[in-house]
């Protein structure tokens, strides 16, 4: 975050009171190698320690509390799970009982019987006891002054206190390097008169009153300061790169809405679309028009009729005379996109091909041929379509289904795929994302948002049931079979217990077995550790109604379309995520009779899980799902979706600081409005500080 300074940027090995076991330890578990980087790593809470509380006034709460007492004991205790360390403290007005679960093997060498020591932490109370665990202490030290202002408590570990890099130490070595860099030399790249609209301190203020504030009111002041540079820099930078992108990358223009959109849209649509598609639509039109690139993301919850929308961009395409390519994560799934495009679009000269991995021979010669020569306008397939054999004769318009089933570097390669223009990206996801996730993760594409389901789609219904009520629920798994519906039961497979979890597929395929016996019953088993052919052969039979119950992992998460499956059930479902969760139940509700999702769990749940499994089955709605899930979860999950690099976020939060993501956006809108490439002088060091932290501003982010 502290921009290029010439003492910051050297070595931690220049502190004199670090030795190298505590260099290598702070290198290694903090990731920190230049005094900047000690700097940037902020305190994680704060402590008022010039208060003690007596023992014999100690109340059950969740307060932190600062305790000076005489050690009269300690030992280890052996218990049948883990060992632990038992302390019993003394300060004249009572004793309390001090523990430590870790540390165990440093903790004892670090204390003396009969010695008085400053002891911080949560007190518990247990029956009329109280006790603290895992408290942090210091020696008492008769006659020393107590410091003024909060101290700061840093986030540690067992391997830097062993070490001996203690709070002590790393609070005598930050304000070493402090000393050295006084608030005004630490440069700011928000300009003054920036800072005195927006009332912040500086950058170098909020250094160091973020790590030693003599108030409260001085905290408050760094942590704003810092959440605001943090936050504004990213919307900066994306909005930034945004800019020139548009300014750089001219795209080709289609300019009318010819025949094959308005036969298809008026003569093959059995239902009116809506309003959320429609506004869909037009935002498309308005970018292949404009001649820029367009680079659009379109979010819908599944079932809200993102296909049709995908459909209609392509036949616009072919109305301009370009191609189209359609890009599925599974071969599953860009079959069914095809067998289902190629339905509908029979007898309007529309021509649609297929390529996959599994295509061979003079098929796979054939169809590239017919693609190579314009004769195939829109072209369906997986990983295969991103082959250098694939070749358009003119690419205008490239789909990508589920966009973070593929990598940044692969979806690059479509670019290639166009001779002397760059095709415009669309790029769709059923996941739902929050609007902070959204700005952040794909504030360089323009974000269109499917809101509405069609019209006469039942929601699917929910329940949560415990273990004990699987009877229940496999009678009524029987009556729905009985009325010619299908079944999806899914187990968790979650990479470090696959053993385990395949162990408790294979259970549960025996148990459905016993209740549902062939040949009355045909049951389908697909997971993730099958080859690929047999997984295929499996989902086809389900597909084909050949089998009744289809009992799989998460591998049917996204893909899949069959109407006749009525029932999702879901086993272990406190182990999923809530987006997960939701995706799995999108399997389900496709066709016109009503749909079930039923979750089955154990009575231990954390509450957590709990809060999980109720919004389940409290809402159907995919944002307020999304939203749910980023409160519980916080973003770091959520970022395995992003295009570039990872949002490194000290202090700020993509959860909490909602409204300040919102406002710093706005002001960066404000700054490229008036100026886009930023060269007036006062945006001068806003230029110099994004190219600093970001390599010259070269970047994936323009690739969808």
């Amino acid at each position: 975050m502290i921009p290029k300074h010439a003492y910051l940027d050297q070595s931690i090995s220049l502190l004199a009171a670090l030795n190298d076991r505590q260099i290598n330890a702070v290198r290694k578990d903090l990731g920190v190698s230049s005094l900047g980087d000690l700097l940037d790593v902020f305190p994680f809470r704060y402590v008022d320690k010039t208060q003690f509380t007596n023992i014999s006034d100690l109340q059950e709460s969740n307060d932190l509390i600062q305790i000076k007492a005489t050690l009269s004991s300690i030992r280890e205790v052996k218990g049948k799970a883990k060992r632990r360390l038992v302390a019993q403290i003394f300060d004249g007005s009572g004793q309390m009982e001090l523990l430590w679960f870790q540390g165990i093997s440093w903790i004892p060498n670090a204390l003396e019987a009969g010695k008085t020591y400053i002891f911080f932490g949560k007190v518990s109370k247990y029956g009329s006891k109280f006790s603290m665990v895992h408290p942090e202490f210091e020696p008492f030290e008769e006659g020393k002054k107590i410091p003024v202002g909060l101290e700061p408590v840093y986030h540690s570990t067992e391997k830097l206190n062993k070490a001996g890099f203690t709070q002590k130490k790393r609070k005598k070595c930050i304000k070493q390097i402090l000393s050295k860099v006084p608030p005004t030399v630490i440069p700011d790249p928000i300009s003054e008169s920036y800072r005195k609209s927006l009332k912040l301190i500086s950058l170098g203020d909020a250094v160091h009153k973020i790590h030693f504030p003599k108030s409260i009111a001085e905290r408050d002041e760094a942590i704003k300061r810092i959440k605001f540079h943090e936050l504004f820099f990213l919307q900066l930078r994306i909005l930034f790169l945004k800019s020139r992108r548009k300014e750089q990358l001219k795209g080709v223009v289609f300019e009318k809405v010819g025949d094959a959109f308005m036969k298809y849209y008026n003569e093959k649509i059995p239902f009116e679309l809506t309003n959320a598609q429609k506004r869909v639509i037009k935002e498309v039109r308005r970018d292949v028009a404009s001649g820029f690139q367009m680079n659009r993301l379109i979010q819908g919850d599944v079932g809200s009729g993102k296909t049709m929308v995908a459909l209609l961009c392509m036949l616009l395409a072919k109305d301009n005379g370009f191609q189209s390519c359609l890009m599925a994560p599974t071969e599953i799934l860009a079959q069914q996109h095809f067998e289902s495009l190629s339905e509908t679009l029979k007898g309007t000269g529309v021509y649609v091909g297929y390529l996959s991995g599994s295509i061979k021979g003079k098929l796979r010669k054939e169809t590239l041929r017919l693609v190579s020569e314009g004769l195939i306008h829109i072209l369906i397939g997986t990983h295969a379509l991103l082959e250098d054999w694939v070749q358009f004769q003119n690419i205008g318009l490239a789909i990508i289904d589920e966009q973070h089933r593929f990598g940044v570097a692969q979806r690059a390669k479509l670019w290639a795929k166009a001779k002397a223009h760059i095709p415009h990206i669309l790029v769709m996801t059923a996941t739902p994302i929050p609007r902070t996730m959204a700005l952040t993760l794909y504030g360089d594409l323009d974000v269109s948002v499917i809101d509405e389901l069609p019209p006469g789609r039942k929601k699917v219904q929910t329940v949560h049931k415990f273990d004990n009520g699987r009877p229940e629920v496999y009678a009524f798994i029987e009556r729905e079979i009985e009325k010619g519906r299908q079944i999806y039961v899914v187990y968790p497979l979650i990479e470090e217990s696959a053993t385990l979890d395949l162990a408790n597929l294979e259970q549960g395929y025996e148990r459905l077995l016993q209740r549902f016996p062939r040949p009355a019953y045909q049951i389908s088993v697909v997971h993730g550790r099958m080859k690929a052919t047999d997984k295929d052969l499996e989902m086809q039979r389900f597909v084909n109604k050949e089998s009744h119950i289809l009992v799989a992992t998460t591998v049917i998460e996204v893909g899949v379309n069959v109407p006749n499956a009525s029932v999702m059930l879901i086993e272990n479902a406190e182990r999923f995520g809530l987006s997960q969760l939701h995706q799995l139940r999108g399997r389900v509700g496709r066709g016109n009779s009503q749909s079930y999702c039923i979750l089955l769990s154990s009575y231990k749940l954390t509450q957590q899980s709990r809060e999980r499994l109720t919004t389940m089955v409290r809402t159907n709605d995919g944002f307020e799902i999304a939203e749910a899930d980023l409160q519980l979860r916080g973003p770091g999950d959520m970022e395995g979706t992003q295009q570039s690099g990872v949002v490194n976020l000290r202090l700020s939060s993509l959860t909490h600081d909602k409204s300040l993501l919102e406002y710093c956006r706005n002001f960066a809108l404000t700054i490229l409005q008036d100026d886009p490439t930023l060269a007036k002088a006062h945006n001068q060091s806003l230029l110099e500080y994004m190219r600093a932290g970001s390599g010259n501003l070269k970047e994936w982010g323009r690739i969808s």
